[in-house]
């Protein structure tokens, strides 16, 4: 049965074409190709796909530039395919509007999972007044949290980053933007001082704060929430 999901790879590989042709027809995705950033940016605009698999390293263009073009209009997930593992290349991605990354080679179960929580993101209502997961309830109205039932007190500042993050499920948010964010520009580059806030929320909300379920560390980037 079709999901009714479209997905735009943009991409000059042959051989990653192929590997994402099977593995996103076989789970009932409908896929289109572009071979460079030109051709790209025109099967957005011309099919207005839910989700678009972005390669940095295209023929024409700077991956970079392209993220940038299309998110002057496009609003659904981007999710960024690269063999550039350098934290600020990817950090770059994100702060361009990039929603996730996949270093290649990737797995294709992993990408599978990350496209399934991307288009999980773009169809929920983030305008929700209730929402709860796990052992967690947040009524953002009242501004409560409760955990396992019992009210949970938060600062203004930790229930602003819960929020953040929430209302982000799903997405990578660098360590820059949640700091702009929620203390501002001239904090941009206080990353310790979110390691100390984040490190809070955890021991208020995770199970165990050392493994925690939630609040995922990506490393050198930033911080992803999972409510799946």
């Amino acid at each position: 049965m079709n999901n009714g999901f479209s997905i735009l790879v943009i991409d000059d590989e042959v051989q990653i074409r192929k590997l994402l042709e099977i593995s996103l027809e076989a789970n009932d995705y409908k896929v289109l190709f572009a071979i460079n950033g030109k051709d790209g940016i025109t099967a957005a605009a011309s099919n207005q796909p839910d989700l678009i698999l972005l390669d940095l390293g295209l023929p024409d263009q700077d991956g970079q530039e392209v993220l940038v073009k299309l998110r002057v209009w496009y609003h659904n997930p981007i999710i960024i395919l690269t063999v550039k593992s350098a934290e600020f290349e990817i950090v770059k991605a994100l702060d361009n509007g990039a929603n996730d990354y996949l270093t290649k080679p990737f797995r294709t179960q992993e990408l599978l999972a990350r496209i399934r929580t991307a288009l999980r993101s773009k169809s929920s209502n983030t305008n929700e007044s209730v929402i709860s997961f796990g052992n967690i309830i947040i009524d953002f109205a009242s501004r409560i949290v409760k955990v396992n039932y019992e009210i949970v007190k938060f600062t203004a500042t930790e229930y602003n980053l819960l929020t953040l993050l929430i209302k982000n499920d799903g997405r990578v948010l660098t360590h820059q933007y949640i700091l702009r964010e929620i203390w501002g520009q001239s904090y941009s580059e206080q990353t310790q001082y979110l390691r100390v806030f984040v490190a809070q929320l955890r021991k208020k909300i995770e199970y165990d704060p050392n493994r925690p379920k939630f609040i995922l560390t990506e490393s050198g980037v930033g911080y992803r929430f999972n409510t799946s």
